[in-house]
């Protein structure tokens, strides 16, 4: 580990493009506005431009912003491996009259929350100092489970140099090991580039735990929180494991990012994140150099339901130079008048760093269950790495306006769930994932563009 700070470090936040096949299938058990707006007519291309149009207010506000790819759907390679054969055309009709759920689950958009791609550990706090990604299995959901291999495949073709960057495999898709990425995770320290204290949280024990949800699945355990954590090297004194309180799973907490966010030595959390807040909080206290911000949210002022429907804590908490920090927060959170209301008298009024509040509309996001949180992946990087990457992924005017036009010519302004079955929308996907890997210089990524 290394016990002294790099220079010129950045936090760069990777946002995942909306793909080509939003849709509102109502997918994610216990994401209970996924599972409310199921059925809906979603947007495609509203939902793109409303993402990048967040990334490029952000780069302008002197941000590190950078751009990761969806997935290929429909993922029709899936339903041929479970049976479904002939033509493209012919895999699709017969999904959709006898499999109708698969199908939806093939097209999801999901892996545009990309804060469950996979963890990453930052080189200032690795033994071998380069940054670590391990991609996560996302076991606990189908439509989700089809993603981990496109997702090592882009992550090594961005963070390619072997000097900088090692890639880990995906934890074994099995429940004792089920993998959700930095959804659970948060890293805590002074600034980016200071060692810092990993916090994983994870919602219940493989082997031997006892204090579980009732109503929604846990995704993430124990165990594949500690396996991340040795694959990267971390050590005792880095790390800190802590319980979700299983009464905010029921709730529709199925994150932690739902109901906690971490930036720098400011832990902003609701009271009822943590199974044992107290010992959490001084676990952490014991093991970060620098002393930590706790900036908690009282049930009283903002209750589970509010916190879920706003997505208060599943904001972008980001560092400005002169050390204060600004909060970037959906548009819900003005809707409901607690959460409004503890934002301005208690967060801002409040005796922490967090100075600013940024509100953005990702509505199309949000209503599958996605907040401005979901959509970024964290990766601290120095000088040398980020001129290290490979393509052009990092936002650029040039970039955002060649993504803009692209989004305008490949998407579907209004896509039902119906729609999922037909080829042409499958034709159209293709042709606008090809185009983008060109347009970012990543290569072939795709299963289709590797025979």
């Amino acid at each position: 580990m290394n016990t002294t700070a790099i220079s010129n470090v950045q936090e760069v936040n990777f946002d995942g493009l909306v793909g080509p096949t939003h849709n509102y299938s109502g997918l994610a058990v216990g994401n209970v506005a996924s599972m409310s707006h199921g059925g809906l007519v979603s947007n495609p291309k509203e939902g793109a431009l409303q993402g990048l149009l967040k990334m490029k207010s952000l780069m302008e506000a002197g941000y590190a912003q950078g751009v990761l790819p969806p997935q290929q759907r429909p993922n029709i390679g899936a339903l041929r491996d479970l049976g479904f054969s002939g033509s493209n055309r012919e895999v699709l009709a017969r999904a959709a009259k006898e499999a109708p759920q698969l199908l939806r689950a093939v097209c999801s958009a999901s892996s545009m929350w990309t804060a469950n791609a996979g963890t990453i550990t930052p080189s200032v706090d690795a033994p071998d100092g380069r940054v670590h990604f391990t991609p996560a299995n996302l076991q606990s959901s189908f439509h989700r489970y089809l993603e981990p291999q496109t997702t090592g495949r882009v992550l090594q073709a961005i963070f390619h140099n072997e000097q900088h960057f090692a890639h880990h495999p995906v934890l074994p898709a099995t429940p004792a090991f089920a993998d959700e990425g930095a959804a659970n995770h948060t890293r805590l320290c002074g600034e980016h580039g200071e060692p810092g204290v990993h916090l994983f949280v994870y919602g219940r024990q493989a082997f031997g735990g006892e204090k579980e949800p009732k109503r929604y699945p846990a995704r993430q355990t124990l165990e594949a929180s500690q396996a991340v954590a040795r694959q990267h090297g971390l050590t005792d004194a880095q790390t800190v494991f802590a319980q979700q309180h299983p009464d905010a799973i029921d709730a529709g907490v199925f994150h932690n990012d739902v109901i906690a966010v971490g930036n720098g030595p400011v832990l902003l959390y609701h009271e009822m994140a943590f199974l044992d807040e107290e010992g959490t909080l001084d676990e952490l206290r014991a093991k970060m150099a620098t002393p930590l911000i706790p900036v908690r949210v009282p049930l009283e002022a903002v209750s589970m339901e509010d916190a879920v429907a706003s997505y208060l804590f599943n904001s972008q908490l980001l560092s400005n130079p002169d050390g204060t920090m600004t909060l970037v927060v959906p548009g819900e959170c003005q809707e409901r008048e607690a959460v409004w209301n503890t934002i301005q008298n208690h967060l801002l009024a409040g005796n922490n760093p967090i100075s600013e509040v940024i509100v953005k509309d990702v509505k199309q996001s949000m209503r599958n269950g996605g907040g401005p949180a979901c959509l970024r992946l964290r990766v601290v990087l120095s000088e040398a790495e980020r001129a290290a990457l490979t393509g052009r992924v990092l936002l650029t005017d040039a970039l955002y306006d060649e993504l803009t036009a692209w989004v305008e010519r490949h998407y579907r302004d209004r896509l039902a769930v119906d729609d999922l079955k037909d080829p042409q929308l499958a034709e159209e996907s293709l042709t606008a994932l090809d185009e983008l890997t060109q347009l970012l210089k990543i290569g072939s990524v795709y299963p289709f563009q590797l025979g």
